[in-house]
């Protein structure tokens, strides 16, 4: 917001979550007083009906970037999701469209069954993905069965990154962990108490599938389970909390090993004149 502010620029969501419309509060949408301080693009744009992927977003990325490059005005891309990030600056696999029975057939299919599959075809994948990630696991099988070829083989030709025809200054906000612990821990409380519990009240009387990426958004899970009776109020914000504690400490991981080396990491906590300190960081890569 500071650079935002400074610059004339425009914030440009880079989380998956905050894309739908559904979910402002769970996932905490800029609010209003945010979206006075400065412009922001690509925040609930998305219902939670209709899955955004990392191709998706990229598309919908390059075309806000381009936007405002031809305005003279600076793209500030913000957010806690990688893979959207990564996509946009090296590209993406050229993988041909899946044959659609083999994806029914893959999506029918429970993840520990996806995962024995796609063992001795992808082993890589295999044992690198999370055991529990559904939705990737079933790409990976879905993908080797399809086209003979593994994700890992067709990602070697990554196309349509804009990271080589931009001028990128990147910097991770890393801050200690018990810090961002206790933020998670009351962030997600605060949650609970203005709106959230209604938010996944919303969706469940939509019926919608239950695999799709808002459904399983970190505290809707959580929060149903109080809507149905199976947890109390209290031990479902303690399960969001827990939740939303380990997604960030895989997002720690990830962004403090995955980017390259020279991107800056900013490990202080974030309040008072750390601010100024972060910002002043901020430098073309490479």
């Amino acid at each position: 917001m500071r650079l935002a502010e400074a610059t004339g620029g425009v914030v440009v969501n880079a989380d998956s979550a905050q894309i739908y419309r559904d979910l402002p509060i769970l996932s905490a949408a800029p609010s209003p007083d945010g979206l006075k301080r400065a412009e922001h693009r690509l925040y609930g744009i998305r219902d939670g009906a209709d899955p955004c992927s990392a191709a998706d977003w990229t598309a919908l990325a390059k075309a806000e970037i381009a936007t405002l490059h031809a305005e003279n005005r600076l793209p500030i891309l913000v957010g806690g999701t990688g893979l959207y990030i990564r996509t946009l600056l090296d590209g993406i696999a050229p993988v041909p469209p899946i044959d659609p029975n083999i994806r029914a057939e893959v999506r029918a299919a429970g993840v520990s069954e996806n995962l024995a599959a796609l063992m001795p075809l992808d082993p890589i994948a295999a044992t690198t993905l999370n055991p529990g990630d559904t939705t990737r696991i079933a790409r990976a099988l879905e993908v080797v069965w399809s086209t003979g070829r593994t994700l890992t083989q067709w990602q070697e030709n990554m196309e349509g990154g804009i990271g080589k025809n931009i001028v990128l200054w990147p910097i991770l906000l890393i801050p200690p962990r018990p810090w961002l612990n206790q933020r998670c821990d009351q962030r997600f409380a605060a949650m609970a108490k203005s709106g959230a519990v209604g938010e996944v009240r919303a969706l469940l009387e939509r019926h919608l599938d239950p695999q799709l990426p808002v459904m399983r958004a970190i505290g809707v899970p959580e929060l149903a389970a109080y809507i149905d009776g199976n947890l109390t109020k209290e031990k479902a914000i303690e399960a969001g909390q827990q939740a939303t504690r380990r997604y960030a400490k895989r997002q720690y991981t990830w962004f403090a090993n995955q980017p390259p080396p020279d991107w800056p990491r900013f490990g202080e906590p974030l309040e008072g004149e750390s601010f100024d300190r972060a910002l002043a960081l901020l430098r073309p890569a490479g």
